[in-house]
Order: structure tokens, then sequence, then C-alpha cells
């Protein structure tokens, strides 16, 4: 039951791996200093990247179910257990050796020319939020997030 155990937790980890929260504008952050101004210009980029694909800890946990399966096959007793164990671990090594896969990952960015009240000119380059949308002559607010982060909103 120990070896059934470890084998979730593994499956766990590869299955939903922890990721890097993004900006939400739905949630309380803490601010460091706020900069009012107006866009100057805006031009949206793009940015291709390639990642590895994920998925491969389905691949793993499966290697490692039926790796598990065929080794409980064999001996009895505590000889049993140790041939689940080693029969899970061999079929993950197996199955998790294969050559990892990639995918392209298109990411939008607007790149905002911006002018603040003191005159100091800025240029932000941050994720394209379809929500609120860029023009030049709109007035924005250029917050400093504690993190360290700068983000552009529209002053409404």
């Amino acid at each position: 039951m120990k070896h059934l155990s470890l084998v979730f937790i593994c499956f766990v980890l590869f299955v939903f791996p922890s990721h890097s929260s993004q900006y939400d504008r739905n949630k309380a952050v803490p601010v460091e200093k706020v900069l009012f101004g107006k866009i100057d210009s805006v031009r949206n980029v793009t940015e291709r990247e390639l990642i590895e694909d994920r998925q491969s800890g389905w691949s793993t946990f499966g290697g490692a179910i039926i790796g598990g399966a065929i080794g409980h096959q064999f001996g009895g007793g505590s000889g049993q257990d140790i041939a689940t164990i080693l029969g899970a671990i061999i079929g993950a090594s197996i199955a998790g050796d294969k050559q990892p896969t990639y995918r392209e990952v298109t990411i939008e960015l607007i790149e905002l020319m911006l002018t603040v009240e003191s005159g100091e000119q800025f240029m932000v380059l941050q994720q394209k939020d379809r929500s609120m949308l860029f023009k030049a002559g709109d007035q924005v607010r250029m917050i400093y997030l504690a993190d360290g982060s700068v983000r552009i909103d529209k002053v409404l």
C-alpha cells in the first residue's frame, strides 16, 4: 500500500505542476507607486517560443502502473512487494525515456509608449489583454507593483 501512495504522489507532481501566477485585475495586490499619463503610441508584438510538452507525465504514470502490475505477478510476500516497486520504477523509466516533444506557443504582447505628467517618457511591453485595448491618446496609469513589475491600465 505504501508503494501505491508513492506512485500517487509522483502522479500528482507530474500532472499538476506548479504554475507562476500572472497579473490578475480582480485581485488586490500591494502597489509601490502610481504615475498618470497619456499613451503616445501602441504597437502589437507577437512572440513565439518553443516549450516542452508537459503531457509526458501521463505516459510515465501509465508506464509505472503497467510495470507495477507486471512486477506484482512475480514472487510472494515481501518479495512480491519489491517486484511490484521495481516493476513500477522500470515501467516509468522506460515510458519516460522517450524524446521530449515541443510545441510552439504564440504570445501576444503590446508595446506602449507613454508620457507621464512629469514629462518623462516610458516604453512598456506587457501581455495583451483583450478586455483592455489601448489607442494613442488614452489616459492611463502606470502601476508599480510590490513584486517589482509594472502594469499599464486605462484611467476610467
